[in-house]
């Protein structure tokens, strides 16, 4: 049934963009008894949404006496001509996850973790939510992973909302009071939708200052634009992952690598201030399984193994993968797979871990440009496909070796997103083991 609530009843409301967080976005609305006018480009999503909402687009209509236009994450604000009508008509432009904060009061009794960061946001997400289950505690996890989260049914009294936020989302929400707010790490991303990076960090930084000062804040103070913010919020309980012993995360399989130390001190934070026993929470990383296409083990043949990290769409984001798999003896045992659309010309986030890259295969629009800056510090095979760049490492891979796909990049040149991107690895190396097998 999804999320209902009075606060929106007699409203009106008008929807731009029928995905999924659109399409939950109607059926919560339209279910509380708002007036609702939907728009999508798209033929198959405006019928879906035809028997509970006037279909007309925004930018079309008066939108004088409007309560707010509720638009997709993806909804370029800073070029979108959405934004002057609203403005224009005095209408306020909000997300899902504002809807989600207006209708707080009329839910059951509950606590909400919100998670941001440029990067580690989904797996920190699923970890806090696989902790708060494992103490026995209801909870839903949602925003920008899994399902929306108004479309998920209410928790009962005493339940934890588990909100992964990004900038965009934030940027679209004005009253989440999170009883818990956490912030990972920022590097430079999404330029294109800010006035420079400063304007990104101030995106991220909204998630405190919505909060009340009684609220409890978890920042991972391990690069300077974290610790300037941090440096903002005074409440906030500082950690870094330099926190984690070793010999703790050894005991936690799916935590491997420098970036889920980071994960794991904040999930730890984030458990102590719910009133989570330190002994459950360590149950709970111990048995914490990865989210598919973050640093996912596909599969081990012949003593290679093969992982799948496709969520990576960014060089900040493969290099922790890249750390997770030092040298043996002296020697390197990475095969890297990476490419696809560039955020950048460079990989410098990278450069400190090229000495664990046994070879790298460059794939996609990025795939000569990568070729050029790596060879000079690695053999370098310009595959151009993925799967092609699969069966080449498979062929000179040693026992001991890891094939990884940590592309550094965004799929939208070869693949509709980065899930498929990842299934298309799986897939490949599923070829290779059928090979094997046959």
């Amino acid at each position: 049934m999804g999320i209902v609530s009075p606060a929106f009843t007699d409203k009106r409301y008008a929807v731009l963009g029928l995905a999924r967080s659109g399409l939950a976005t109607v059926e919560c609305l339209a279910a509380s008894g708002a007036r609702v006018v939907a728009w999508d480009t798209r033929d198959e999503a405006r019928d879906a949404v035809a028997d509970k909402a006037e279909i007309a687009d925004p930018l079309l209509i008066d939108l004088n006496g409007f309560d707010g236009v509720v638009v997709s994450p993806g909804v370029p604000l800073n070029r979108h001509p959405i934004a002057d009508h609203a403005k224009a008509a005095g209408v306020p432009i909000i997300g899902d996850i504002e809807l989600f904060a207006l209708a707080r009061p009329t839910l059951p009794a509950h606590k909400v973790v919100g998670i941001t960061g440029t990067n580690g946001k989904s797996t920190t997400t699923a970890l806090i939510h696989h902790i708060i289950e494992t103490a026995g505690i209801p909870a839903r996890m949602g925003g920008n992973i899994g399902l929306p989260i108004l479309g998920q049914d209410p928790l009962p009294e005493g339940g934890i909302y588990v909100l992964e936020l990004s900038s965009y989302q934030i940027d679209l929400t004005y009253s989440l009071d999170c009883d818990v707010a956490v912030l990972l790490n920022i590097s430079p991303d999404h330029l294109d939708r800010y006035d420079g990076f400063g304007g990104y960090c101030a995106s991220k930084a909204r998630l405190f200052a919505m909060q009340s000062a009684s609220n409890r804040a978890v920042i991972a103070a391990d690069d300077d634009n974290s610790r300037a913010i941090a440096a903002q919020v005074p409440r906030a309980t500082q950690v870094h992952a330099a926190d984690i012993a070793p010999s703790d995360q050894a005991r936690w399989p799916a935590l491997q690598g420098p970036h889920n130390a980071q994960n794991a001190i904040v999930a730890i934070a984030v458990a102590r201030a719910l009133g989570i026993p330190d002994e459950v929470t360590d149950r709970g990383l111990a048995t914490y399984a990865a989210l598919p296409h973050r640093m996912q083990r596909v599969a081990e043949i012949g003593g290679v193994l093969y992982v799948n990290d496709s969520k990576a769409t960014n060089a900040a984001s493969t290099a922790p993968a890249l750390a997770a798999y030092p040298p043996v003896d002296g020697q390197p045992r990475i095969h890297w797979i990476v490419g696809g659309l560039a955020k950048s010309d460079s990989l410098d986030e990278c450069t400190p871990y090229l000495g664990n890259i046994k070879a790298a295969y460059t794939i996609g629009e990025a795939g000569h440009r990568f070729a050029e800056l790596l060879s000079p510090h690695m053999p370098v095979n310009d595959s151009e496909m993925l799967s092609a760049a699969v069966r080449r490492a498979a062929r000179v891979a040693q026992p001991g070796d890891v094939v990884l796909l940590s592309p550094a990049c965004a799929s939208f040149d070869q693949f509709r997103d980065f899930e498929a991107r990842g299934d298309a690895f799986a897939a490949s190396v599923d070829a290779l083991r059928e090979g094997v097998d046959g």
